[in-house]
């Protein structure tokens, strides 16, 4: 049975404002590594409006046919092959000028946050960026109610995952070397979060 082309409203409402971010951070870039792609409804709106770079799709292997879909159809030239990524795993042995995850570091457990990290550090070049999209919470709050709900539905499902604190995070980042460049509000009550490798 052919699978379906998978299909996420949230990728179709966020793109917009997430590419606005981009285009102001990627006019230099010439590769990004997408870590958890999902469908890949973003690889391939973001990859049609930067010609300029290489789309570096990755994710765990049960995704990799959805994204298989997007990307066969869109048959864009800078969207390579995804590639199979667990953060826990073995990161690629080449280097990007950029990183980019969105909606993934509430899905995963703290031990994987760290691994991401880590992992991040390992493959992003001297003066890089690392882009972040989702909720995080600010003091410890909750940004609103409903990323309060929001919370507790994730914590339902998984009790290891839950929005992230944005200082642990920042703190992450700061070990490795990143700055903090942007934190943008979004819609829902999300943010995108810009940090650059310090030179």
């Amino acid at each position: 049975m052919a699978t379906e082309k998978p299909f996420a409203p949230s990728c179709e409402r966020n793109q917009g404002p997430i590419l606005e971010v981009l285009l102001r951070h990627f006019g230099d870039t010439r590769s990004v590594l997408e870590i958890g792609s999902g469908t890949g409804q973003h690889a391939v709106h973001f990859a049609n409006a930067m010609p300029w770079l290489a789309w570096q799709c990755s994710d765990r292997a049960e995704n990799l046919p959805g994204i298989a879909l997007w990307l066969d159809e869109a048959a864009r030239p800078n969207t390579p092959p995804a590639m199979e990524q667990d953060v826990d795993g073995p990161w690629p042995d080449t280097t990007f000028d950029a990183v980019f995850t969105a909606n993934s570091l509430h899905i995963m457990g703290w031990p994987q946050v760290q691994a991401f990290f880590a992992g991040v550090d390992g493959v992003l070049d001297a003066g890089g960026h690392l882009i972040a999209y989702g909720p995080f919470n600010y003091g410890g709050d909750f940004t609103s109610d409903s990323n309060r709900v929001f919370d507790q539905w994730l914590k339902d499902r998984d009790p290891a995952s839950g929005i992230r604190d944005f200082e642990a995070v920042d703190a992450l980042a700061r070990g490795m070397g990143l700055g903090l460049v942007e934190d943008n509000a979004m819609p829902a009550n999300n943010r995108c979060l810009v940090w650059r490798r310090i030179a």
